[in-house]
């Protein structure tokens, strides 16, 4: 299991032979969070808030690893 910290929350995720895989998702205090795929290898979960918004990205392709996007406004 791998934790990733961003300004909007925290997200934990499992890293397998098949794909990521959610464990948890922690919004930070006045942030909402959400999820989505486009697989089973690669899950992104979105933290929103007042002109603000957190993206973390983990996919299992070509390599396991998460990338994290901050993005305000």
């Amino acid at each position: 299991m791998h934790t990733f910290q961003s300004q909007g929350g925290q997200a934990s995720v499992r890293f397998g032979e098949r794909g990521v895989c959610l464990v948890s998702a922690v919004p930070t205090r006045g942030f909402t969070v959400t999820t989505g795929r486009s697989g089973p290898q690669e899950l992104t979960v979105t933290f929103s808030g007042d002109r603000h918004r957190s993206e973390i990205t983990a996919t299992t392709i070509p390599q396991s690893k998460a990338t994290i996007r901050e993005v305000s406004w």
